[in-house]
């Protein structure tokens, strides 16, 4: 059984294995050494929390929107809307209630930046209601929501957010969207007519051209992180030791490239972290080592 699928029907709506990806909303205040100001990450805290119910909301209203859709995909069809274990006005309610409390945060205890979250529901909305149908441009519309978690734990936390950290998330989230896409018809591919029906956008895309996208935001992820920790600027800030981070960005991309190849799950990288033991030792490693390397503990 999936991990997912262990939760009772209505936290499955909300999808609580998804919210590893608010993790993005940390990534500022690790690289600004803020882990010594108790106020400062507090609010980091109140940030991500704001995003888990954010993003959940957005979950919400994608099932309920896509709900008949859902239905022809073979995985899909058994989440609770899809499936019929959870009706139209508890999911309301629940989107309604995810929403409130998610709001009072930004405006009540965060008090800043109020604008990056609400950007996030916008492009969200958009995006499930038009911009996921438009070639190239759903897989922005799904990096953009990453990068908008960045800019929550900078913006929102009065931290200059750093361009090398939004050119290093915006590679590696677009890695992301093209896999998730090919995911998608690797799992569809005995179905066609069944793909269209569910996901018109995949009409546009084939294997070898999302397999060319995917090697491209492959090594300009890479890329751009290895420089990132041998630049000038990050040598000044964090001293010169963090490139030795690099083989588990490697291993840990290599690893949801097999995945999503030989094992046919490389869809959603939230799951494949927690269910692949490689996956989870590669993030794990990268984040003791480089907590270690900012802290000076080594």
């Amino acid at each position: 059984m999936s991990l997912k699928n262990r939760f009772p029907p209505w936290l499955r709506l909300l999808r609580p294995h998804q919210w590893l990806k608010n993790g993005f909303v940390l990534v500022g205040p690790l690289f600004a050494h803020a882990w010594g100001d108790p106020a400062l990450i507090a609010k980091a805290l109140a940030a991500t929390l704001a995003f888990c119910l954010l993003s959940s909301s957005v979950y919400v209203f994608n099932d309920i929107i896509d709900r008949e859709q859902d239905r022809l995909h073979p995985q899909k069809r058994h989440r609770p809307l899809a499936s019929g274990v959870i009706g139209l006005p508890f999911a309301l309610l629940l989107l309604a209630a995810c929403l409130a409390i998610s709001l009072y945060i930004v405006f009540g205890i965060i008090g800043r930046a109020q604008w990056v979250f609400l950007a996030y529901l916008c492009v969200n909305v958009a995006y499930t209601l038009r911009l996921k149908h438009i070639v190239i441009l759903d897989v922005f519309m799904i990096s953009a929501g990453f990068m908008l978690r960045l800019l929550a734990g900078t913006l929102a936390l009065g931290i200059p957010p750093s361009r090398w950290l939004l050119l290093c998330g915006l590679m590696l989230t677009l890695f992301l969207g093209f896999a998730k896409r090919r995911a998608e018809l690797n799992a569809m591919r005995t179905d066609a007519g069944a793909a269209r029906a569910h996901r018109r956008v995949l009409e546009q895309y084939s294997p070898p051209l999302l397999d060319q996208l995917i090697t491209v935001a492959v090594a300009c992820t890479v890329l751009s992180y290895s420089l990132y920790t041998v630049s000038p600027e990050t040598v000044a800030l964090h001293g010169n030791h963090l490139w030795v981070t690099i083989p588990f960005v490697l291993y840990g991309m290599f690893r949801h490239l097999y995945l999503l190849h030989r094992r046919g799950n490389g869809g959603d990288a939230a799951e494949a972290l927690l269910t692949d033991p490689h996956m989870l030792a590669a993030v794990t490693g990268w984040l003791l080592l480089t907590l270690g390397l900012l802290a000076h503990w080594f």
